[in-house]
């Protein structure tokens, strides 16, 4: 289909794309990558009056490490994620996790921003940011503001993203050398959503897991924080008890829906066994292996 008629705005920084939201509110639409919003306004489920390209705004991209923190402009798209010798050293899951996004030209055009900004439960990147808690830095008319990754996810495209807000910058706390991560994922071809996927961030204190924290993806309403689940194994060796309570706890969170991956219990299962996989291969890796 062809969407609705619609003006187009290509601010070049990052107060003229604020100053456009506030102007048309609720009218305009951001336009980062356009993988979740195109297809919506063809289909005539989205038809912004205004569209507001932020792709020439240099101030929106880059990756750095700065104060403890690494910074990932908005703007940044999961080829460049890939590309960071920076990410690669410090915090190897964020490319594990843009690896497994669609296929190589969504990566090279889809943005980190856009990913986790829209809260669709079925992008990878949500959950991978709880796991790494990371901080959202949002601007609008009123000034800048900081959101837990953990807090901004309420519901399916339902977030703390006010409408004439905008997503600048990711902030995750620079992983400490030794920690193990992982994200694993289960889709029934390249470029599908996940039928179910985990992300696991431990780290370790001598033998025994000192802080854990696992996440699901589209096995519910957003991506899952599953508090319970990193109770399970922190102090344990992370054996094959601890893990298995850990994976119980994911699948006791994950409400998934009945579709084409499979019907709910299924994908309940590969919640847990996707869990179970990140645990082991996150504890694997802290431990050196």
């Amino acid at each position: 289909m062809i969407p609705g008629s619609f003006a187009y705005h290509r601010p070049a920084s990052v107060d003229e794309a604020v100053a456009l939201l506030g102007q048309f509110g609720e009218d305009g639409k951001v336009l980062a990558g356009g993988h979740s919003l195109i297809p919506m306004m063809k289909l005539r489920l989205a038809t912004p009056e205004h569209l507001i390209d932020i792709n020439g705004i240099g101030e929106l991209k880059g990756i750095r490490e700065e104060g403890g923190q690494l910074r990932i402009g908005a703007a940044a798209t999961q080829a460049d994620i890939l590309a960071s010798d920076l990410l690669a050293n410090t915090c190897p899951l964020l490319p594990e996790a843009a690896a497994l996004i669609a296929d190589p030209q969504i990566r090279y055009c889809g943005t980190l921003g856009g990913n986790v900004a829209n809260g669709d439960p079925g992008n990878d990147m949500p959950a991978v940011m709880m796991a790494l808690a990371a901080i959202y830095a949002l601007r609008g008319p009123g000034g800048a503001r900081e959101v837990a990754a953990r807090d901004f996810y309420h519901g399916t495209f339902d977030t703390a993203l006010a409408e004439n807000e905008l997503l600048t910058e990711i902030r995750i706390p620079t992983p400490a050398p030794g920690h193990g991560a992982s994200y694993q994922k289960m889709k029934r071809k390249v470029g599908d959503y996940a039928t179910a996927a985990a992300a696991a961030v431990l780290s370790f204190d001598g033998d025994r897991c000192a802080s854990a924290a696992v996440t699901l993806t589209n096995v519910g309403e957003a991506a899952i924080f599953v508090t319970e689940a990193g109770d399970a194994l922190v102090g344990t060796a992370v054996d094959d008890t601890a893990v298995a309570e850990a994976a119980a706890r994911a699948m006791a969170l994950a409400a998934p829906v009945s579709d084409l991956r499979g019907p709910a219990e299924y994908r309940t299962q590969m919640a847990g066994e996707m869990a179970r996989r990140a645990i082991r291969t996150a504890a694997a890796r802290a431990k050196g292996g």
